[in-house]
């Protein structure tokens, strides 16, 4: 995936895939010259555009449209996660989705995450858009969102009281899940794919689903 950083409607940056065997990836700075994006400023850029956008922390990115990969991953994910809390108060959905965070009203963060799992869908306003906080949160990462999925938004997450994160990886099919409390990272696990191995999440007792499942097609 590319992805073009803008500033008030202009293009400032593009980050571009890389090998990874030829760039060793190391703390990335999003960085750029200028006053931040506001809230207000995001809803306009969004409202006059038909490209799907991302506001962290003052910055907006411009998602660019995923690969096959990632696109596998999202599905054989959502599957699982559809068959196990069919019937239960929680309920997964897939991107495009806004998910707002406005503890900060001088920060206000929009994000659109792989696949959230929402336990307070009566959390809607008048247009019926969410605005609750999801309570667990899947990235997929591909080498050009790796460092704003593992990074950015990782802090974001902590920070707004989602209570677990998984960043899925396709390229070294491996998957880390984070169990968030307080602001801080409370516990972490990390699982390969290998023979029998299942990510497990922490919130949800008995949600278990097999590696290879996941990550099976990509071959």
């Amino acid at each position: 995936e590319e992805i073009i950083i803008t500033r008030k409607g202009k293009d400032v940056a593009k980050i571009v895939p890389c090998e990874p065997e030829a760039v060793k990836e190391g703390t990335a700075s999003y960085h750029t010259s200028g006053s931040r994006v506001t809230y207000e400023e995001f809803l306009e850029l969004v409202e006059a555009s038909e490209q799907r956008f991302e506001l962290i922390d003052g910055v907006v990115y411009n998602l660019a449209s995923p690969s096959y990969r990632h696109q596998h991953v999202v599905h054989e994910l959502h599957g699982a996660f559809y068959i196990w809390f069919k019937g239960k108060s929680c309920t997964p959905l897939t991107s495009p989705f806004d998910i707002t965070f406005d503890q900060d009203p001088d920060n206000i963060c929009v994000v659109q995450p792989d696949l959230v799992v929402i336990c307070d869908r009566n959390n809607r306003d008048r247009k019926d858009r969410y605005t609750g906080v999801p309570t667990l949160i899947v990235e997929v990462v591909s080498p050009s969102t790796r460092s704003k999925d593992m990074l950015a938004k990782l802090n974001l997450y902590k920070r707004c009281g989602v209570r677990e994160y998984w960043i899925v990886d396709p390229q070294n099919e491996q998957i880390s899940v984070y169990r968030l409390e307080d602001d801080d990272i409370a516990d972490v696990k990390m699982y390969v794919n290998r023979p029998g191995e299942t990510v497990d999440s922490f919130v949800f007792e008995g949600l278990r689903i097999p590696m290879g499942d996941i990550f099976a097609g990509l071959h």
